[in-house]
């Protein structure tokens, strides 16, 4: 569910109700473990933690007038989401979180490449979510986004 709110405090004041405290606790989490160089803006209309262009000023490959995208969350229809490119391109980041995830949640987790998705509003691991946000910084970000995106242009020659 894509937002058309253009500050993360109009997405925050416009949540409904019963999501109000569950994505300022992940937001929190993610606002005080987000590495130096990256912020928190509108992105896809969602909350997102971005490189901006000041720090990264190719942006985006699939469209560069957007900053280098890190993760997002996300209130959706049913489920809460957090989107981490760094799980899906970096795979003992992977393999960390659903260790770790399995020995702090009573429910299974539901996952996709980069989304993760809370159901249960009572088993959402906040301060895990806020790990996983400082386990890559800027530098190592870029880095392994460029490497992925000349990767992929080989593959398509």
């Amino acid at each position: 569910m894509q937002s058309n709110a253009t500050s993360p405090q109009q997405y925050l004041d416009e949540l409904p109700e019963d999501r109000k405290e569950p994505i300022n606790a992940l937001r929190q989490q993610i606002l005080e473990n987000l590495p130096k160089g990256m912020e928190e803006q509108m992105n896809y209309g969602m909350l997102g933690y971005v490189i901006p262009h000041s720090v990264y000023p190719d942006g985006y490959h699939c469209d560069p007038k957007l900053p280098l995208p890190f993760m997002n969350l996300a209130s959706q229809k049913n489920f809460i989401a957090v989107y981490s490119m760094a799980l899906y391109a970096k795979k003992e980041l992977l393999d960390w979180f659903t260790s770790e995830y399995a020995k702090q949640c009573k429910y299974k987790l539901d996952m996709g490449k980069s989304c993760i998705r809370f159901k249960k509003m009572d088993d959402i691991p906040s301060k895990l979510i806020g790990e996983l946000t400082g386990k890559v910084d800027a530098k190592e970000w870029i880095n392994i986004y460029e490497t992925s995106v000349k990767d992929n242009r080989k593959r398509k020659k």
